[in-house]
């Protein structure tokens, strides 16, 4: 009988929210991990990369595995039966989430979150927006009852971040905590 080591796999939602750096980074570590990922991005996800970074779209799906167009349907990670260990969802609009808070299966991003939660597998919902208004922090919490890791990129200081990759790395390593992947994205507490 032989076994076959098992790859991590993560969906990869980029959703057009201000903060892109953080989902092109997301996927820069976890390749580097060698997890193996399938990336949706929305329309204005696209957008916000050329108006926020000097990334090119080529260079930002050749960082996944596997990409679906967010208008994809048909696309495997729109089912259950297509196993995956989880979810990010980096960064997350406001839009994104009322629509995983209601069901509302209006892309791909939407539909593979709902799946995600439908198979009690671990989504992260890196949300970007300030103030949060009510309807915002209601659907957050709708979500974090049934099990959804909200994680806003909310930048620390007590390591000292001397760069925007130091505040874009620690957020980037605590959704990488919460599938418990090994890395050396910023210093422990305690351990400087």
């Amino acid at each position: 009988m032989k076994f076959k080591l098992k790859l991590m796999r993560l969906i990869i939602g980029i959703t057009g929210s201000t903060g892109v750096i953080y989902g092109i980074k997301m996927l820069e570590v976890l390749k580097k991990l060698n997890v193996e990922t399938h990336l949706i991005m929305s329309e204005w996800a696209t957008k916000c990369i050329t108006m926020e970074t000097d990334y090119q779209i080529d260079y930002v799906t050749s960082l996944a595995t596997n990409t679906s167009d967010e208008k994809n349907m048909a696309s495997s990670v729109s089912s259950g039966t297509h196993k995956v260990d989880g979810m990010i969802v980096v960064p997350c609009s406001m839009k994104t989430l009322s629509s995983i808070a209601n069901g509302y299966d209006d892309t791909l991003v939407a539909r593979a979150a709902g799946v995600t939660i439908k198979e009690s597998r671990k989504l992260i919902l890196m949300v970007r927006e300030t103030p949060l208004s009510p309807i915002h922090l209601e659907n957050m919490l709708k979500l974090s009852r049934i099990g959804v890791v909200i994680l806003p990129p909310v930048t620390e200081f007590y390591t000292k971040p001397k760069s925007i990759d130091d505040i874009v790395n620690h957020g980037i390593g605590k959704c990488l905590d919460q599938f418990d992947l090994e890395h050396d994205l910023y210093p422990r507490w305690g351990s400087f």
